[in-house]
């Protein structure tokens, strides 16, 4: 007979399926990756900010319709990305600099470890 109950949650396995593997924490390129990923971020949210900005309501303009809003925010999404990768404004790469200095594995000239001892 087959058991009904799933396996119980063991140590590397955290019931809240949040992975434990920190092997990617200490990459270069995924901080990077992560830094294009935020500045993607905040151009969207700036994007939408100034769409929301506008003099007239959708209401006097006899050519709108709602299913505009989802495809400009789907173009909008694609800009903000596209300018992200390409011509980025500088604050994903700010970010990214902030978080290098705060993890010493990806400091040039730093040591794979730190040493933990203390000075006698």
């Amino acid at each position: 007979m087959t058991d009904i109950l799933p396996p119980a949650p063991s140590a590397t396995t955290p019931t809240t399926g949040i992975s434990l593997d920190t092997s990617r924490l200490g990459s270069a390129a995924n901080l990077k990756k992560a830094g294009e990923k935020f500045e993607a971020v905040f151009i969207g949210m700036m994007m939408k900010s100034m769409r929301q900005a506008k003099l007239t309501s959708d209401d006097d303009n006899p050519f709108y319709n709602k299913d505009q809003d989802t495809f400009r925010d789907m173009q909008d999404k694609q800009v903000a990305e596209g300018m992200a990768a390409h011509q980025p404004i500088g604050i994903g790469k700010a970010m990214t600099e902030f978080l290098a200095k705060s993890q010493t594995a990806l400091q040039p000239g730093a040591p794979a470890a730190a040493s933990t001892s203390t000075p006698s």
